[in-house]
């Protein structure tokens, strides 16, 4: 994909429909990533579901989205307005995933994202990516039926981030996404008990920007092809740490309740004065600039 910037909408925020994903790109985003659908319509989790915390989010909404054959109207509409869109697909294994990829090829996404990396949805996410031979065999049968870039998104949670990049890779991945929010629970001391109904969510924001850094620095040590950060990127700082660290572009989610939805362009103002007050033109030099 080539990109107009190298800020991009993450999955899960203002992206459930077509009208608040236009608002973002409108604002400054180079392409959008859907929220993470899958076959069937999903209620999610019941409230509380949500809690802000001193550095950060903590959520657990249990994947709600409206299933696939709904959700190719948003598709279709972002395409006529010539939006990037990149899906967000998630499934419990290869015959899901790659139902959900070939649907999404039709409605026109531009490139998938498959989420193996949530935190909190039982059978989903987390549970697939942390088995190194289904990141595997799913990213390849989803690479076979598809002919868009396919990313894989990856959790901080695994013993080896490494090494699930790796099988992602060897499943001909076109890039990799990382990280996920982080795996957490809040505790109300009055209550004695989880604020969240599901009782352990998954953490974002600024707080887990450090993690996120450091898996892209890792993996970027270890794979060949392009990486894009995620996780806590606030400033054009932060986003010039992940591609420091390796990355190629970044994806800003929770930096939008704290900055606000043009948080794009002024993280592209950021990133674009602190260039040119260092003397460099092109980001490709700062592209894993930290690795010596």
């Amino acid at each position: 994909m080539n990109l107009s910037n190298p800020t991009i909408l993450a999955s899960g925020i203002m992206d459930e429909d077509a009208e608040s994903m236009k608002r973002v790109f409108d604002c400054g985003a180079s392409a959008v990533v859907t929220k993470s659908i899958g076959l069937d319509p999903k209620e999610g989790y019941p409230n509380p579901t949500f809690v802000e915390l001193e550095h950060g989010i903590l959520n657990a909404m249990g994947l709600p989205n409206p299933g696939i054959n709904e959700f190719g109207e948003e598709i279709k509409k972002l395409k006529n307005l010539n939006i990037p869109v990149i899906g967000s697909i998630f499934g419990s294994n290869s015959h899901e995933f790659v139902e959900l990829s070939e649907k999404m090829c039709s409605y026109g996404a531009n490139a998938l994202e498959l989420n193996m990396s949530c935190p909190h949805a039982t059978g989903y996410g987390l549970e697939v990516g942390s088995n190194s031979g289904l990141v595997r065999e799913i990213t390849s049968k989803v690479k076979e039926s598809s002919n868009i870039p396919i990313f894989v998104k990856l959790s901080s949670n695994l013993t080896d981030i490494v090494e699930i990049a790796k099988s992602a890779e060897k499943g001909n991945a076109d890039a990799i996404v990382a990280i996920n929010s982080v795996k957490a629970m809040k505790i109300n001391l009055d209550m004695k008990m989880p604020v969240l109904a599901n009782k352990t969510g998954g953490y974002s924001g600024n707080a887990i920007k450090p993690i996120g850094v450091r898996c892209v620095y890792d993996i970027a040590k270890n794979v060949d092809i392009p990486i894009i950060g995620v996780g806590g990127v606030m400033t054009g700082e932060d986003a010039l740490e992940y591609i420091m660290a390796g990355a190629s572009a970044v994806q800003i989610g929770t930096g939008i309740h704290y900055r606000g939805i043009d948080i794009f362009k002024k993280v592209r103002k950021e990133m674009e004065h602190w260039m040119k007050d260092h003397n460099y033109k092109t980001l490709s030099e700062l592209i894993g600039a930290a690795h010596v």
